[in-house]
Formats: structure tokens, sequence, C-alpha cells
């Protein structure tokens, strides 16, 4: 039984038809440039041209292509607010409420909403499942997701923390324990999901009892190109210095920031570890900050666990830059973490996943296609 996974952006479509038993990728690609005259569709490595740049139009192409009928259709789902605490059948009331949620998530939920319409209108008759971003942390209690705000905001515009990239910390969570040969129902773990959006979370006996992201993916760590936490007073000063519009400010803060911010050269992990080791002041700055905030982090999320049994780093800097890890263990020696360098150049890979020599952290690969191929599975079989 294989299952098309679907990650709908704002230009790009990412696709996997994949058994969700195995894992085993039976076609992987990607449309991008959607929206332009260039727009092609990448099918196993060879691209196409796309007649039509839409959506709708890859789609179309892609099944022509193909020429396969998944048993059933999994859509990664960024925002689903406080409503949906795991994957849920899509219907009108799904559909809704996605819709409802694009004021939180106004860069994602309606390009997430556009695959989910294409595919439905295409695929009338088989079964389609939204996977969200935030169900994974809607176990966290109330002194974790509330804001010190007036209680208004909170009851009347949803103004909480939510929490992003759940499906990627709910997999290498699960995925550790096997690692650990222990069973994740007792484990106290901080799994750290590190890419061009970054977050981390506190996993307590599979759960999540905290994370950095809030209500929208801008809180928490300095990412790609999002500047993660900062004093909200900065935004009524420079409104008063500059004139510009919060909206405009936001715009910054979201596309401007972050490492490339801080660089002012790349939003790249690996540029800037390249332009350090040749004495580049500003990538110099932008991964001591990085990783110095991942490390504040980290051991403020040891708090709710009472204890870590293991850190967890993912995600393509997470996996891929053994400088970022070890500049971050370097910092948590307070939590018994100390980097075993020969197994951390190794990322991981001859040790189980184990990089340090003292305490444990590991480097467990994300699956997030995988994840939701299975809960989509787990959905139209149920």
């Amino acid at each position: 039984m294989d299952i098309l996974v679907l990650n709908a952006g704002s230009s790009s479509l990412k696709y996997a038809l994949i058994d969700p038993q195995t894992g085993h990728r039976r076609l992987i690609g990607l449309a991008e440039r959607l929206g332009t005259p260039d727009a092609s569709l990448v099918v196993d490595g060879q691209a196409f041209p796309l007649a039509d740049g839409t959506v709708e139009g890859a789609l179309s192409q892609l099944f022509a292509t193909g020429g396969f009928s998944p048993a059933g259709i999994g859509h990664r789902v960024v925002h689903g607010g406080d409503r949906f605490t795991g994957a849920a059948l899509i219907d009108d009331g799904v559909l809704t409420a996605i819709s409802d949620c694009a004021r939180l998530a106004p860069l994602h939920n309606p390009a997430n909403l556009a695959g989910i319409t294409a595919t439905l209108r295409l695929f009338p008759t088989v079964p389609q499942v939204a996977v969200f971003d935030t169900a994974f942390h809607q176990t966290m209690p109330a002194v974790a997701y509330r804001y010190a705000v007036p209680e208004s905001w909170y009851h009347e515009h949803g103004v909480r923390r939510y929490g992003f990239h759940g499906t990627s910390h709910r997999f290498v969570a699960q995925r550790a324990a096997e690692l650990l040969q222990r069973p994740l129902s007792d484990l106290r773990l901080v799994t750290a999901h590190l890419g061009n959006g970054c977050s981390a979370c506190a996993v307590r006996d599979g759960l999540s009892v905290d994370t950095t992201m809030g209500l929208t993916p801008l809180e928490g760590l300095v990412m790609g190109t999002r500047s993660g936490d900062i004093d909200p007073g900065i935004i009524a000063h420079l409104m008063q210095a500059t004139g510009r519009s919060a909206v405009d400010l936001t715009a910054d803060l979201n596309r401007r920031s972050g490492l490339l911010g801080l660089s002012g050269l790349s939003n790249d992990m690996r540029t800037l570890g390249n332009a350090a080791g040749e004495g580049h002041q500003g990538a110099l700055l932008a991964i001591e900050v990085f990783c110095y905030r991942l490390a504040k982090a980290i051991a403020a999320l040891a708090v709710p666990l009472g204890r870590l049994d293991a850190l967890v780093f993912t995600g393509g800097i997470g996996e891929h830059s053994v400088q970022v890890r070890a500049k971050t263990l370097a910092h948590l020696g307070i939590l018994g973490l100390h980097e075993n360098p020969a197994t951390n150049a190794a990322h991981g890979r001859a040790s189980s996943g184990r990089i340090t020599s003292s305490g444990t952290a590991l480097v467990v690969p994300t699956d997030e296609e995988l994840l939701i191929a299975r809960d989509t599975a787990a959905l139209i079989n149920h």
C-alpha cells in the first residue's frame, strides 16, 4: 500500500510515494518555481517543464508521468491550532479549520490548503489525511503554553504557544528510544530540529511538554532567516525610529534576520562554516550566537524533564554540522554532556548515534515523510 506524501509551499511542492511499512520510496521529487514561466517538475532526478505552473498543474503532470494510484494521500499542514492533537481525515470541517488557522501561519497554511484542494479535485475518491506540525505539542501543560499577557488575548484571539516541527520531534524521539534500547514511555529527551527553521522540544515519556516555538514559527532559536526570541519592545522602538509598520518589521524578522542578519552573508550554515574558517567575522559571530542560544534553550528544556536521558540532534544542520554540535555541547557541561570528537566527526554513525564521551547526545536523522505516511495509513485502515 503506497501513500503519497505532499508538502506544498508557496512556490514549491515536495512529494514522495512511500511504502509506510518499509519506508521505501517508490518515487520522489519536487515541483519548483511554481507560479513562474520557469516552473518545472523533477521526477526521480529528471526535470520536466511545467505547462501549467500551478500546484494542480504540477500534480496533474506528476500523476500522468508516474502512472500510479496511491492508496491514500498525506499532507503536511503547518498549523492546526489547538483543535488537532493528531492527524485527521480530511473533510469539510478539517478544511475550514486549516483555513481558519491561516491567520496564525499566513506563509504556510494557504499553500498547504492549495495542495489539499488540488488533490481533492484530482483524486476525489482517495482518502486524504492532514498531519499537523502543531499536533504533537498539544500535550503541553498550560504553564508551558500560556503567555503572561491579558487573558482576553488568549480567549478571544488564541494567543498562546503552539509549537512546530512536531512530526520531526515525534519521529526522532521514537527512533532515539530504539537506539537507546529503552521504552519511550520512560525517557526524558530534548530533541533539537535544526535546519533553516529550528526548534527544540522537551519530550517526557513520549509526550511534548515544552518547546521553543510559539504562536508562530518566529519564536525561539536563532534560525536561517528568522530572529528567534527578541524583546517585543524592539518593534515599537523601530516603528517610532523609522516610521515603518509592524508588518514590514515582522517581515524583516522572518526573512532578513537569524544567521543571515547576523552574518550579513548567508542563511546557509555550510556557507558560514567555510567563511568562518577564512576569518569572516560576521560568519563567526552568527555561528557562536546560534550555538550559544541553542545551548541555553536545551538547558532550559531540561527543567520540565526533571532529568536528561539524552539530547537528540536532527535536521539538516543537526545531522551534518560537526562544528555546531561541538560548539553546542561545549556549553552543556553543566548537564554532564561532553563531546567525543571522533564519534561526532563520524556523525555518530558507528556508535548508534552517540557523539558524547559522557552523558548521552545522539545524531538521529529525521524522516517526517515516513511518519506522515504511517499516520495516513493508520487512519485510512482504521
